[in-house]
């Protein structure tokens, strides 16, 4: 299948899936492949092994559910009633785009039956709206508004499996984890803030086998991108005055945004600024000396000619010394794509990430992290398995010639493309190289 829902033979003749999102193929018997899950759930409640039908998002779900201790025969609890539930949610991010998923969405959910939710970070509904009959099924099931949802809470779930994450995510039938909510299917995608990138809740559509395709997978995706562009048109034209930011990934001159104003750095300025702004606390000369430059016979007093010029560029209010520090916090890219990464917001992480940290710099420190911070990123994507970031790691000019993921796309949308670069990659690596003549 591509990742629209299209299937591709394998060797064996047999149609696979090769979006693991999609929890239906076209084309396959929802009730065959509902009976399928309720036996694969039942050797993992009974044995705990999944049996290989199971998808790998659903199967990690799965286990995630069964450590933090959910059985499948429980129920979600309500937090939140009344005053303390609208108070709530008048103050949640999401209620300012509250009136464009119900343009998006009403319509559909009413007209098909289905439901719309939207749930905060924490995986607890803010709203359930919908067909009347549908909203009195889930309320026996307590899909309700202040019901938590989150997958340590009642399991594999699509609104809180997608939170969990950080992906959207499809879930049929016996996927979920609890078994009174195995006649539901439900579609889910996470909404970032799109100024910080950090996961808000995510908006939901919830219904019969009839949402098992994957356009209904693509619909909630698209939503949840309106929701954010249209976020991120709420937001402030422009930086505030008060805020320092440090743009570092993918230039060898990285910026500064401070106080309104735009400063482009050196390539030295950059590499100072990026060390002192992941040390908050300063760097010591000899600390910075050692961190700067590979030859050991630079000394101190090159050091502070350069921060003195750099002092000069800043202003004197910025810069100060014994250590040198900066005097106020500023937020570079770096730590944003780390603390998405530490998060698991792998897809977050991935959009932050605009190329390599100052890929031209040769200094010690810089190219130890800019090594750390690709290593984690791709990684993260590789045991993601999302073709579409794979793809846009491979296709990036730092990814072009990145054998393992290139391995790990092809193993999830393997289309004759993918195929063909990933043989003349792995042939141009087996090459034997021939010495130039002495």
């Amino acid at each position: 299948m591509s990742p629209h829902g299209i299937a591709i033979a394998s060797p064996s003749g047999e149609a696979q899936l090769t979006d693991p999102w999609v929890a239906l193929e076209p084309g396959a018997d929802p009730a065959e492949r509902a009976r399928t899950l309720r036996r694969a759930h039942e050797t993992f409640t009974l044995a705990g092994t999944v049996p290989k039908p199971v998808r790998a998002v659903v199967a990690d779900s799965w286990r995630r559910s069964a450590r933090a201790g959910v059985g499948p025969d429980g129920t979600a609890s309500v937090e939140l009633l009344d005053s303390d539930l609208a108070a709530y949610r008048a103050e949640h991010p999401l209620a300012r785009v509250m009136p464009l998923f119900r343009e998006l969405m009403g319509s559909f959910a009413a007209d098909g039956e289905h439901l719309l939710a939207v749930c905060d970070e924490h995986g607890r509904l803010l709203w359930v709206e919908g067909h009347p009959t549908t909203r009195r099924k889930a309320d026996r099931m307590n899909f309700v508004p202040g019901a938590r949802w989150s997958e340590a809470a009642v399991g594999t779930n699509a609104p809180g499996t997608a939170v969990a994450v950080d992906r959207p995510v499809q879930v049929f039938a016996a996927e979920h984890f609890i078994r009174r909510v195995q006649p539901w299917t439900c579609a889910a995608a996470p909404v970032h803030d799109p100024r910080t990138g950090r996961v808000l809740g995510a908006v939901d559509i919830t219904g019969g086998d009839g949402l098992a395709h994957p356009h209904s997978l693509g619909f909630v995706q698209a939503v949840a991108r309106a929701a954010e562009s249209h976020l991120a048109l709420l937001e402030p034209a422009g930086p505030a005055a008060d805020t320092h930011e440090l743009s570092a990934l993918g230039r060898d001159e990285a910026q500064l945004t401070t106080g309104g104003r735009r400063i482009r750095l050196s390539r030295r300025h950059s590499e100072i600024l990026v060390l002192l702004a992941r040390h908050p606390e300063g760097l010591t000369g000899d600390e910075l000396l050692c961190a700067l430059y590979e030859d050991e016979s630079v000394t101190p007093v090159t050091l502070r000619a350069e921060l003195a010029r750099l002092r000069r560029t800043l202003g004197p209010a910025l810069l100060a010394s014994r250590p040198y520090r900066l005097t106020v916090p500023v937020e570079c890219d770096v730590s944003v794509v780390e603390r998405r990464l530490a998060a698991g917001a792998v897809s977050a992480a991935a959009t932050a990430y605009t190329g390599p940290l100052l890929p031209g710099s040769q200094a010690p420190a810089v190219v130890r992290v800019r090594q750390r911070l690709a290593d984690g990123v791709r990684s993260a994507l590789i045991a993601r398995r999302d073709p579409d970031l794979l793809a846009d790691w491979a296709h990036a000019p730092w990814g072009e010639d990145d054998l393992d993921v290139w391995h790990a796309l092809a193993a999830v949308r393997p289309t004759a493309t993918v195929r063909s670069r990933l043989a003349a990659l792995e042939s141009e690596l087996a090459a034997p190289r021939v010495r130039a003549p002495r």
